[in-house]
């Protein structure tokens, strides 16, 4: 994967990217089954393919300056897919940590684990909490491995831990709750895709993702490449932003700023 991005640093000629990007992406990378039901092939060559092409889609991501990707690798509610399925998704994460940690921490991506490690086997925690502790001071890239993750008990967690440290009633607020969750310390989602067709945020980053624009697309994630990833940062581009907001209110503020600039 290292030679992956060094040769996205290489490139001497770029297509254009919008003015305006993300500082934090999500991908919801749906469709492996799918991709290879549509093929003939078992889904579990779906899964080793949709790993193969997540080394290209963070390849894409540095290239493109994103700080910040979250990708949902396994739910919650996965559990409850084939017995058989779950052991391959086990095995592939750790072959993943296995075959690309060294390069990625020598091209400066930090890996941070997002969900519950209690429930997996024991030698897949340990090899987790060391490639995040291998990468914590990178900076090039924060790569979110949302894996045995739900967005519900992820604010369950949260209220939990706010209980735990005595907060009182009054002093809980939406900073309180955001210091709590996985993703503390980084800022929310402003963009989500999901591939397959799916419209659905499947309990993923739901306090996070709150004002997060969303991307969807019918292709499969096997074959969402990076051209297709430019065009969603090109459509999350196009998008004005409200917060809640009217149109007006925008304009007075840009005004403002502009006012201020100038002075």
């Amino acid at each position: 994967m290292a030679s992956l991005i060094r040769n996205a640093q290489n490139t001497t000629k770029t297509p254009a990217l919008p003015a305006i990007l993300p500082k934090h992406v999500a991908i919801i990378m749906d469709g492996n089954g799918r991709w290879a039901r549509s093929r003939g092939l078992p889904r579990s060559e779906g899964h080793r393919q949709g790993t193969e092409n997540l080394r290209q889609i963070i390849r894409a991501a540095v290239e493109f300056g994103i700080e910040i990707m979250t990708i949902y690798a396994f739910s919650t509610e996965n559990w409850g897919r084939p017995r058989r399925e779950v052991q391959l998704l086990m095995r592939i994460l750790e072959m993943v940590i296995d075959r690309e940690l060294e390069e990625l921490n020598g091209e400066g991506v930090q890996i941070r684990h997002i969900g519950e490690l209690n429930g997996i086997e024991p030698r897949l925690q340990r090899k987790v909490r060391e490639a995040c502790a291998m990468t914590q001071y990178n900076q090039r890239l924060i790569l979110n491995v949302a894996f045995n993750y739900g967005g519900r008990d992820e604010i369950i967690h949260a209220v939990k831990t706010l209980i735990a440290s005595g907060i009182r009633p009054e002093e809980v607020n939406e900073e309180a709750v955001s210091s709590a969750l996985y993703t503390h310390g980084l800022p929310d989602v402003d963009l989500v895709i999901r591939t397959s067709g799916e419209l659905r945020i499947s309990n993923f980053l739901i306090w996070q993702g709150a004002y997060a624009e969303y991307y969807a697309t019918k292709t499969y994630w096997p074959d969402f490449d990076k051209e297709e990833f430019r065009t969603a940062l090109f459509d999350y581009s196009n998008r004005r932003r409200r917060f809640g907001l009217t149109d007006d209110q925008l304009n007075d503020l840009a005004d403002s700023d502009d006012d201020r600039t100038r002075g």
